[in-house]
């Protein structure tokens, strides 16, 4: 079988994926994208924001419409409707997935829907068979759900994200397992949507990788609205018999045991690298799975990128696009500005949401820098009040001569919220230049103006 070669082949179809073959194709004639998964989108798109996100807004909606008293409302009932939901999502979905598909099977690109492993440093072999050489590539292949080396747990028949938005009925009661950002995004959902909910995080708190003060916010309105919600735990065992799941987990010092008719496995996931022939190429991979990467996204066989999750080290959808980018202006010879991370920006979809941007205080501790700190909560701020959007508040730190290093916000919202920062400290933004700024009354937003007028006063 005849060798086939490209200018730049892209494993995987999804967000970075897609973008670096994109930006490669704006200078190289044969690009190929190669995809084996039996819907073409990639995770965000197929199994993860879009899909997630509709569900939330949709479950606060119908949240909202429950609590049409405290609102001076008479709302008699409001339930949902699981095969409606489930239809509107795939309807939204479909708009989404058709438009990349197009992207993908356009004649601007060669489209293989196979199986793709490296067999030399610059050679791939497809499940068929065909062999593929190329001057550069792109590994985007994204995440897979991990399961921890739990007693039973490899073994029993357990949800995980996927399963869960695919969902068309109400389940009666679940159990989630981690207290991460998908776990927390989906619980709430379940729990709004009328089951019963039980989570179990083995951290001291959920959504270990935020602070502990917003954390704690989440749990707080998590354990509000009636879920089971436990931390610091260690789990034993996991058991299914007669279709039922029974979690064996230790608690504050006693031996606890859960049971529900379903589990959701949503204690992590990892870069899906099996497979692949990543040593046959000499590419190296960190202890955490992730394909290693130097900052323009180039792996230890510089003929050969990495992008998105498969790569971290974070996985955001946004940030797999601009390392994607990246890499394919610097595998095509072009200026290209490394990821800056010092700017990044996370927002995660509970109610209330958190969004954060730049560094964090544990960073500002650790590399050393003198910094000044302000907050403000969401429960002395009028539109908030009004809202009766009251959990949470918002924090900023900037260094000693006022620029903006970082923010953090947990409201209604956040996510909209962030952006204000987000922009300030992308723009190394002096809080004396923000004060200049129309902060409008009565909004969200202008809550902004509260720590930022605290730390004017302290410079």
């Amino acid at each position: 079988m005849k060798t086939q070669h490209f200018d730049y082949i892209v494993i995987g179809g999804g967000s970075g994926g897609y973008a670096a073959a994109r930006t490669a194709r704006e200078t190289l004639d044969r690009v190929a994208i190669i995809d084996n998964a039996e819907n073409l989108g990639g995770l965000c798109i197929l199994r993860g924001c879009m899909p997630s996100k509709t569900l939330i807004y949709s479950a606060e909606v119908l949240h909202l419409a429950q609590q049409g008293k405290t609102f001076g409302l008479n709302i008699p009932t409001a339930t949902v409707d699981m095969p409606a939901l489930h239809q509107r999502k795939l309807e939204i979905i479909k708009e989404f997935s058709d438009y990349r598909q197009e992207q993908l099977q356009s004649d601007r690109f060669t489209l293989f829907r196979n199986r793709a492993r490296f067999i030399n440093s610059r050679t791939i072999q497809l499940d068929d068979g065909t062999r593929l050489t190329a001057d550069t590539f792109m590994v985007a292949t994204g995440s897979t759900v991990t399961a921890p080396p739990i007693p039973g747990l490899a073994d029993a028949p357990c949800w995980t994200s996927d399963d869960v938005l695919e969902l068309d009925f109400k389940p009666e009661k679940v159990i989630v397992l981690g207290g991460g950002i998908v776990a927390c995004e989906l619980a709430q959902f379940l729990r709004r949507i009328g089951s019963e909910v039980i989570q179990i995080q083995r951290s001291p708190h959920i959504l270990k990788e935020f602070s502990p003060e917003a954390s704690t916010v989440i749990e707080q309105k998590l354990r509000d609205e009636g879920i089971q919600l436990y931390t610091g735990t260690q789990l034993q065992s996991v058991q299914h018999s007669n279709g039922s799941f029974t979690v064996s987990f230790e608690h504050e010092g006693k031996r606890l045991q859960v049971a529900a008719p379903h589990l959701m496995n949503a204690l992590g996931r990892r870069p899906a690298t099996d497979g692949l022939g990543l040593t046959a190429a000499g590419i190296g991979t960190l202890p955490s799975g992730h394909i290693n990467c130097n900052a323009m996204q180039q792996t230890s066989n510089s003929r050969v990128y990495a992008c998105g999750d498969v790569a971290g080290p974070h996985e955001i959808v946004h940030v797999a696009i601009m390392q994607g980018e990246t890499a394919a202006k610097h595998a095509t010879g072009r200026p290209a500005d490394r990821v800056d991370y010092d700017t990044l920006c996370g927002v995660v979809f509970t109610d209330p949401q958190i969004g954060t941007v730049g560094l964090n205080e544990q960073q500002l501790k650790e590399r050393g820098i003198d910094y000044l700190a302000a907050d403000y909560p969401f429960d002395d701020h009028g539109k908030s009040i009004l809202m009766e959007a009251k959990y949470g508040y918002v924090k900023v730190f900037a260094n000693k001569q006022g620029i903006v290093l970082g923010a953090e916000c947990v409201s209604k919202d956040a996510g909209e919220l962030i952006h204000s920062m987000a922009v300030a400290v992308s723009l190394k933004a002096n809080v004396r230049d923000l004060m200049k700024v129309h902060w409008y009354h009565p909004t969200l937003s202008e809550i902004w103006s509260y720590p930022l007028e605290d730390i004017l006063d302290e410079l």
